[in-house]
């Protein structure tokens, strides 16, 4: 590994504290995936969002996810490909438009929440996942779950993929995310950061149950409503760069 990605995923959330805790994280990360509207997010958000990521020279990406507002699109449902394939178009649309309004382009995408989830291990949802983002363009990144379902689909759908991995959050022994339910879903810690980042940039993680998983990582994620986001982002970047490892945004083909 010599480069690495540092995403975080905004435009999410309206309060104060949220919009003030972007504005310091923007300049620690990379990529930014900018909610579409369905699970939170408006127009006037994204574009500001976007406007944020522009200054600091940030990729700028979607987070589209299930139109559930009121479970913050966490909450798996049953649906059919073709709703799925129809319900990432729309999003993608919303937010390329908003974008193209500020003279700003989408350089990748990257699921929400229950959307993630399901699409990291059901080959069907994979697939039309990433036959709306071709639709949509081609040359797109997908940000999908390291060793997951998405990733064997967007690459026999000729997309680049962008394997994902988490420092904030635990693993399960099969290698996804241990669901946000959990009481131990997020790691609470400095140490717990440190630790997890250390095996990550090594290829492996630690599971919950103290299984060694492998995983190959192309970018980290850093959940913007962790409370300690700040200080584990500044962590991070130090990390990494002691590693030897260069943090850079990946770029389309």
């Amino acid at each position: 590994m010599t480069t690495i990605d540092l995403n975080s995923d905004m435009g999410e959330y309206e309060t104060p504290e949220l919009l003030a805790q972007e504005v310091h994280l923007m300049p620690l990360i990379t990529s930014v995936n900018i909610a579409c509207g369905a699970h939170a997010g408006n127009p006037d958000l994204m574009r500001r969002t976007a406007r944020l990521a522009s200054q600091h020279g940030v990729a700028i990406g979607a987070h589209p996810g299930f139109p559930d507002a009121q479970d913050f699109g966490r909450r798996e449902r049953q649906t059919s490909t073709e709703d799925v394939e129809s319900l990432l178009s729309i999003q993608l649309k919303t937010l390329a438009e908003v974008l193209a309004s500020e003279q700003l382009t989408l350089n990748h995408v990257k699921l929400h929440g229950a959307l993630y989830n399901l699409a990291s291990r059901d080959r069907a949802v994979a697939d039309a996942v990433t036959q709306a983002i071709r639709s949509c363009d081609a040359h797109l990144l997908l940000f999908a779950l390291a060793g997951s379902e998405l990733v064997k689909s967007g690459r026999a759908a000729g997309l680049t993929v962008v394997q994902e991995a988490f420092a904030d959050r635990a693993y399960t022994s099969d290698g996804t995310l241990v669901p946000r339910s959990h009481p131990h879903a997020l790691l609470q810690t400095d140490e717990q950061v440190r630790r997890q980042l250390r095996e990550i940039l090594n290829g492996s993680v630690t599971s919950m149950d103290g299984r060694r998983v492998p995983i190959q990582t192309d970018t980290l994620c850093v959940h913007i409503d962790t409370p300690q986001a700040v200080e584990f982002l500044q962590l991070i970047r130090q990390e990494i760069e002691s590693a030897g490892v260069r943090i850079a945004k990946p770029l389309q083909p």
